[in-house]
């Protein structure tokens, strides 16, 4: 059953910030002959991310990684602001404060791993995918059933959507 305190969170929220490596993606890395990086994203994350920002929730991405595939996947589905390359996630976070005001911070974080930790100190929840290490775990407000990059952003996605409609969680 998830908390009255989470439920209103979910309600509040302006903002849904995503990992890539490990949440879009199931954390393996791909590489061709040549160096190009493949990366490979489940169709249903995308379509939650599509309905999520018809419901005017922005949709940003704060990555340690880059890739050409991601910033065509990225486009494709619509993020509204992306930062790639970035091991700083605390100061990419307060970037896109400067960038787009104090609501950045009303907002979920979907993470996997250790950087991860650093966005769930300045947010309204903090999001664990279900392959996530035990110390994001043990930080998160909501732990998904789903692993990253098998359908968790979309998981993620219903329940603020199902929040939106009233629906309890119990």
């Amino acid at each position: 059953m998830m908390n009255k305190k989470i439920l209103i969170n979910l309600k509040k929220i302006k903002w849904i910030f995503l990992d890539v490596d490990g949440v879009l993606t199931d954390g393996r890395l791909f590489y061709t002959k040549d160096g190009e990086e493949i990366k490979v994203f489940h169709v249903h994350d995308g379509y939650g991310i599509q309905m999520i920002r018809s419901l005017g929730i922005k949709v940003g991405v704060i990555s340690g990684r880059g890739c050409q595939a991601l910033e065509m996947r990225l486009a494709e589905i619509g993020v509204d602001y992306f930062i790639l390359n970035r091991s700083d996630k605390r100061k990419a976070l307060n970037e896109m404060a400067s960038l787009f005001g104090s609501n950045v911070y009303l907002s979920a974080h979907i993470g996997d791993d250790i950087p991860d930790l650093e966005i769930f100190e300045n947010i309204l929840i903090k999001v664990a995918v279900k392959n996530a290490v035990t110390e994001v775990t043990n930080a998160a407000d909501i732990c998904l059933s789903k692993k990253g990059g098998y359908g968790a952003v979309r998981e993620f996605c219903d329940m603020v959507l199902d929040a939106r409609k009233g629906v309890n969680f119990d």
